[in-house]
């Protein structure tokens, strides 16, 4: 996690130490909100009150009030009838961590389109069962507004359908993974290559029309029709991305902070630097290692105060993205991200949308239930370290050491990654983190080692079915652990 530059640690705390400690009191913060309800508003007590509280020294305090303050949770505000200040928070944070991790590790057109077409068609399902008069007129607005946009270069860059489908679905998680999934694909239309006028229209027409149909089963309350055309639409987009794309393989880019949460009244200019040097960074193709600048050559090159600087530098190390490094040689190094400040971020935004058990289900059901499919069909073709791996996965939820808060989890994680989509992988790492927060919130224990015996004997019987090939008992039974999973949740 992010240490602060240019600290001196206090009380005898190494900078390492002082991070180490910021990040746990961050989560005990965090946590104190979201068991009193997120009260937006409040105070939760001045620096004095925080260190009485908490037991630590100022140096750990500021350092978990800059965590707490990016993850938008709080606000210290200073001066009379100041303390630290419940706030709340936006997806725009959010999502740019996501577009952070996700950007560096590559994620292809495929890994996206994947994760739309296990998504979205329930979005579009849930949408029609729910939909209202004022939900008619918003998607007639969508529709309208890519009319508006009729001669962009970027045939699929104006997609404001597929979001608004997500809102619509009234499932806080699906409406923001959709909302994520619709932007990164866009920044892969911008990379396509250059276009005729006429091809552009023709491609347009298609996308419009697919669109329409969309909307039209929506409207008529036809869940069923609404899902069949959405899948085709997404089968569409993968195939005219892939037509024009410039190279396989060509990795995301482009500015993460659009112009409109930029200039917003909660962003801080060192948050709107911070995605400066970001873009920058992704702009010379990510060379882990290398030197931006010092500190006096990065003061002038964004043309900010020695404060703002190292604000956004204290961001961009809580992202991993850069570091700033002292002495002779040194200056701002290009580090490479990790991606538990996207699920730290993720996390308690959907928290503090009242994310349901049900909204839950529903979403990790699509993500786990796609992952078993792939697994399974990925060890019938030869694959021997499916089974390597997930028999370890399954043994350490019993052998793993007895402090480890996510032994249990070991199996699911390792059943994403040999999905071979990072996409997935992230989403399903921040329903994880956003279920064990949640249960600390609710100060409910997780049942951990009570259940260790009974957990593993299901994670075998789901491998079992995965290395027999079959898809269709592996994904009955993990679904039924799945069900059995969200009593927790209250």
């Amino acid at each position: 996690m992010a240490t602060a530059v240019d600290r001196e640690p206090a009380d005898g705390e190494s900078g390492a130490l002082v991070g180490k400690l910021a990040a746990q009191t961050a989560q005990r913060i965090e946590a104190s909100v979201i068991r009193q309800g997120w009260p937006v508003g409040e105070s939760l007590g001045s620096e004095t009150d925080l260190r009485d509280w908490l037991g630590v020294s100022r140096a750990v305090l500021r350092e978990a009030v800059r965590l707490v303050e990016h993850h938008q949770v709080a606000r210290m505000r200073r001066g009379p009838g100041g303390g630290l200040i419940v706030s709340a928070p936006d997806a725009g944070p959010a999502t740019r961590a996501m577009v952070i991790y996700l950007e560096y590790v590559g994620t292809s057109v495929t890994d996206l389109l994947q994760a739309r077409q296990l998504l979205e068609p329930i979005a579009a399902g849930l949408a029609a069962d729910r939909i209202t008069e004022e939900g008619i007129a918003t998607l007639r607005t969508a529709l309208e507004s890519e009319l508006a946009h009729w001669d962009d270069p970027s045939v699929h860059s104006q997609d404001p359908l597929h979001p608004v489908l997500g809102q619509l679905s009234g499932n806080p998680v699906l409406h923001l993974f959709i909302d994520v999934l619709t932007r990164l694909t866009a920044r892969y239309a911008h990379l396509s290559r250059r276009i005729s006028k006429a091809e552009m229209h023709a491609a347009k027409e298609t996308s419009h029309r697919e669109h329409k149909a969309v909307v039209d089963a929506v409207i008529a309350d036809d869940g069923a029709r609404a899902q069949t055309e959405l899948s085709l639409h997404l089968e569409s987009v993968a195939g005219w991305i892939e037509k024009h794309r410039v190279r396989r393989g060509q990795r995301i880019s482009g500015n993460v902070v659009e112009p409109e949460l930029a200039e917003g009244p909660r962003a801080k200019l060192a948050e709107v630097v911070a995605a400066r040097i970001h873009d920058d960074i992704a702009a010379r193709g990510w060379q882990t290692g290398m030197v931006l600048g010092s500190e006096t050559d990065l003061l002038a090159r964004y043309e900010i105060s020695r404060a703002v600087l190292r604000e956004a530098v204290r961001l961009l190390e809580y992202h991993s993205v850069a570091r700033m490094r002292r002495g002779p040689g040194g200056g701002l190094v290009v580090t490479e991200p990790e991606p538990q400040a996207s699920i730290d971020t993720m996390a308690l935004f959907l928290e503090y949308q009242g994310v349901t058990a049900d909204d839950l289900r529903i979403v990790r059901n699509a993500i786990e239930l796609g992952i078993v499919a792939r697994v399974t069909a990925r060890h019938a073709q030869g694959d021997t370290e499916v089974a390597e791996r997930l028999a370890k996965a399954v043994r350490w939820t019993t052998e793993g050491p007895a402090d480890d808060p996510r032994k249990a989890d070991l199996f699911h994680s390792e059943l994403a990654a040999l999905a071979d989509n990072p996409v997935l992988s992230l989403f399903l790492a921040i329903i994880t983190e956003l279920f064990r927060r949640h249960a600390s919130g609710q100060d409910r224990p997780l049942p951990g080692d009570a259940a260790a015996d009974e957990v593993r004997h299901v994670h075998q019987r789901i491998l079992d079915a995965i290395l027999q090939g079959d898809a269709g008992v592996a994904r009955h039974r993990m679904r039924r652990h799945l069900d059995a999973l969200i009593p927790w949740w209250h």
